[in-house]
């Protein structure tokens, strides 16, 4: 059975995991995924992430959480636009979170971007999830 909402999947994959305490999580591979992990580790949020083939064809991803004081330091991670309602912003609409503290990731035509990245580039696109 497909699943409707990768992304989401994804998230909240790493949401039980930091609840859990856990070090590590898996998720299944894909390039938006990928994306998204990548500007999570640029920003702090996570440790890293690598790749791992489990047979020919099927790719899972190795999600490093990252704790300060062992607390989380993502405190509240959401998804914003989901299949079924999508959620397009110009950047100049877009409002900060958190008085900057937190993020927000957007998919742009010039790739997955944090809100900082996109400002600078001044490009808009869909708001794919929030992190704080």
């Amino acid at each position: 059975m497909s699943m409707s909402d990768p992304l989401g999947d994804m998230l909240t994959r790493i949401r039980n995991g930091q609840r859990a305490r856990k070090s590590s999580v898996q998720s299944p591979a894909s390039k938006l995924r990928a994306n998204v992990l990548e500007v999570l580790k640029r920003e702090g949020y996570i440790r890293g992430y690598f790749t791992t083939e489990l047979r020919d064809g099927l790719r899972q991803l190795e999600i490093e959480l990252k704790y300060a004081d062992g607390a989380p330091v993502i405190q509240e991670i959401a998804r914003v636009s989901t299949p079924g309602r999508r959620v397009y912003s110009k950047i100049k609409e877009l409002s900060r979170q958190y008085n900057g503290l937190g993020i927000t990731i957007l998919s742009t035509p010039r790739g997955v971007l944090s809100d900082q990245e996109a400002r600078a580039q001044n490009v808009g696109g869909e708001v794919l999830c929030r992190v704080f």
